[in-house]
Formats: C-alpha cells, sequence, structure tokens
C-alpha cells in the first residue's frame, strides 16, 4: 500500500492522540536536530535580529514535513552566515499520532476489505499540531545576514502545509539603520 497523501491529515480536527503506550509500533521521528548553529550565542542574546516562520491556519505539520523545512533552512542560512553565524530552532514537537484504516483495492477486494468494522487504524507516522500564528522555525542572526534567514524562513515555509508569515521579532531598529527593512 502507497502511503497516503500529506493532505489527508493537515487539518486538525478530533481529539489528539498521543499515548503511544497504548499504541505498538508508532513510527519513529525522522526531526534529527531541534536547534542548529550557534546556540549558545542565541542563549546569550549576542544577535540582533531575531526572525520568525509562523503558519496563518491551524494545522497538523507531519513529522517529515518539519524535518525537510529544517534541512532546507538550515542548509541556507549555513551557507551564507557560516556554522557560527546563526541559530535556527524548530519549535514544534510532533505528538499527535496518525492512524489510517487501509483499504483492499483492486480485483477481489471485496472479499478481503473489512469496511468499517474495526477500524481503529494502524499507525502510519506523527504530526504536530500548530494553532493559528504559532511559531514553528526562528532563526537568529546579525543583521547582514538578514536576506538570506527571510530566504531561509521562506524556503522553509514551502514545505509546511499552511501558508506563512516571516516576521522580525528583534532587530527593527538596525535592519533600519542599514536599510534591509
Amino acid at each position: 500500500m502507497a502511503r497516503k497523501p500529506a493532505k489527508m491529515y493537515r487539518q486538525v480536527k478530533g481529539q489528539a492522540y498521543t499515548r503511544r503506550e497504548y499504541t505498538g509500533g508508532v513510527p519513529n521521528n525522522r526531526i534529527l536536530r531541534y536547534h542548529m548553529g550557534n546556540r549558545k550565542a542565541a542563549e546569550a542574546g549576542e544577535f540582533e535580529v531575531i526572525l520568525e516562520m509562523t503558519v496563518d491556519n491551524a494545522v497538523q505539520i507531519r513529522h517529515t514535513a518539519l524535518e525537510s523545512a529544517r534541512m532546507v533552512s538550515n542548509a541556507t542560512i549555513r551557507e551564507a552566515a557560516g556554522e557560527m553565524g546563526y541559530a535556527l530552532r524548530i519549535h514544534k514537537y510532533p505528538h499527535n499520532i496518525l492512524r489510517e484504516n487501509k483499504q483492499a483495492t483492486g480485483a477481489g477486494a471485496d472479499r478481503v476489505s473489512q469496511g468499517m468494522r474495526l477500524s481503529f487504524g494502524k499507525n502510519v507516522g506523527t504530526a504536530a499540531r500548530v494553532p493559528k500564528n504559532d511559531v514553528v522555525v526562528s532563526v537568529h542572526t546579525s543583521p547582514e545576514f538578514y536576506s538570506e534567514a527571510r530566504d531561509s524562513l521562506r524556503k522553509a515555509g514551502m514545505k509546511i502545509p499552511s501558508p506563512t508569515t516571516i516576521r522580525v521579532k528583534k532587530g527593527h531598529e538596525e535592519l533600519r539603520e542599514l536599510g534591509l527593512i
């Protein structure tokens, strides 16, 4: 059976299902790291600019989409700012377990499939439930790498199943002085 499209899981509906001890065989989380770059400088407040990517709608984001957003944004900003010139953080963890009631298709499927009988479903992945206007990814950097950081978040937004907005949380004055805003 092929994996179903992610659009089937992006709407937030029903109760969140997070109890892993009741279900066996939950697939592993694909997200490798949640903090990249110079984390110590970000915690110390050494970066003058903080950019945040928020979602415009309430949405469920699959763990594979979060990982691909992390990979593309990290590669883009690391290429410009170097290993110590930024700090990138993924703010959401995929707790919600996604289940799928597999249906047989093709010749003879009516004898194999049970329809909605015992339709609890098998675990197919995990997702993060994100409310509207909540931060998914943030980048801390210096003003000279502002445009690259913004571009990295724009690319990461392409991987998220909702329209996204990029906001400058800190560093408005520095960016105006440089003429970047």
